[in-house]
């Protein structure tokens, strides 16, 4: 799998690995950390622990003496969040020596992964969020058609046909509710998470109701928001902010809920071919978190958000960085037209740009101000 892995994210993982003691890539199970971090390590002194593998974790019993042995080279310890309370640890050998490109580290975030890491090693690493395939990654293996609805989990992509990748989206699920979770020291029912998912995806691009949801899953809003928070936090839910600004118009204050992965949220549905897709109520809402998923993983610098005024006028994302502003409307359509709320968003908040997100072939401008394009052809351009 290797051969996908975009050189711009090499780049960026070695230019951490240069500067700081420690590198934390992050990102959901079997999105392709394990092979990035081989991929990048093939020419560097290195010592691999999958700490999944009992044998590798016992190396670990005495830490010290490990890290006396393998001074000189780097340490790759994957599936950190195994260990919660090895970063403390960390703490104590990176301040024994902090040169640069000590320690790479893998995980699948989990909540005590997170604080125990920014508790322990604050100012001593560098994070990296690994997504699974975005449009530009595999432009020259795949469509975007069959991206969105595998989703770009790579088995899952690149399996030899639909019904192939459809099983291994649902062994993923299985294994997600009743490993992964007890894994992370979290104990949820299997029945309880399962129902709360499937819901979770027939809610995908709307806003959070915590009363609403935590009645259809039958669990208090206290838990409903804990178990939210270990869907976030594991990668498998987004959760995006409503804009905060003065428009002189009331705004929806609630997030909206997205899952991540398209692929996923289709096999929970069980939409098993893209036909199928395509006749689904479903479809613009997947697009549009589809579409969504791809411009933040590209630009995870940026501020994001959607803005809704209690008159209906919406915009799908807003990403904001330094004082600039892009506005951006999700069309699943080959003749889009952005809504009379978008123009009227575009005209009130005076973007840099404004896109309207379709399945189009070339992008063109199709108001003053507003460009049709794919989510291939867009391009925000950073400031020098």
């Amino acid at each position: 799998m290797h051969g996908y892995i975009t050189r711009r994210m090499e780049m960026e993982i070695e230019g951490a690995m240069a500067r700081s003691p420690a590198v934390a890539i992050l990102g959901p199970r079997q999105c392709g950390k394990s092979t990035t971090a081989k991929h990048i390590l093939q020419n560097i002194p290195s010592v691999y622990l999958d700490l999944q593998n009992r044998v590798d974790r016992n190396k670990l019993d005495e830490p010290e003496l490990f890290f006396d042995r393998y001074r000189d080279k780097l340490i790759c310890l994957d599936e950190i969040q195994l260990l919660p309370d090895f970063f403390s640890v960390l703490r104590s050998e990176i301040d024994r020596d902090r040169r640069p490109g000590r320690f790479l580290i893998l995980g699948s975030a989990s909540r005590d992964m997170i604080r125990q890491a920014t508790e322990s090693l604050a100012g001593r690493i560098a994070y990296m969020n690994l997504t699974p395939f975005l449009q530009n990654e595999v432009a020259h293996v795949s469509t975007w058609s069959n991206l969105w609805f595998r989703g770009g989990f790579p088995e899952s992509l690149l399996s030899e046909n639909d019904a192939n990748s459809f099983a291994w989206r649902l062994d993923f699920i299985r294994t997600y509710m009743e490993r992964d979770i007890p894994n992370l020291g979290m104990s949820i029912p299997v029945p309880v998470i399962g129902r709360l998912w499937l819901l979770l995806a027939h809610y995908h691009g709307q806003t959070l109701n915590y009363n609403k949801l935590a009645g259809a899953a039958d669990i208090s809003i206290p838990t409903l928001k804990k178990y939210l928070a270990i869907l976030e936090q594991t990668y498998m839910l987004r959760l995006l902010p409503p804009w905060e600004a003065n428009l002189k118009k009331r705004l929806v204050k609630s997030p909206k809920i997205y899952l991540r992965d398209s692929g996923i949220l289709h096999a929970l549905l069980d939409i098993e071919g893209y036909d199928n897709l395509l006749a689904n109520p479903v479809a613009g809402a997947s697009w549009e978190g589809f579409v969504i998923e791809n411009l933040m993983a590209l630009h995870p610098r940026w501020q994001a958000s959607f803005v809704r005024t209690s008159n209906g006028a919406e915009a799908d994302l807003v990403l904001e960085r330094e004082g600039r502003r892009h506005l951006f409307e999700c069309k699943l359509s080959k003749a889009p037209k952005p809504s009379r709320g978008f123009h009227e968003l575009v005209e009130q908040i005076q973007p840099e740009s404004a896109w309207v997100v379709a399945p189009v072939d070339e992008p063109y401008e199709i108001a003053k101000g507003i460009m049709v394009c794919s989510p291939a052809q867009l391009n925000i351009k950073e400031k020098k």
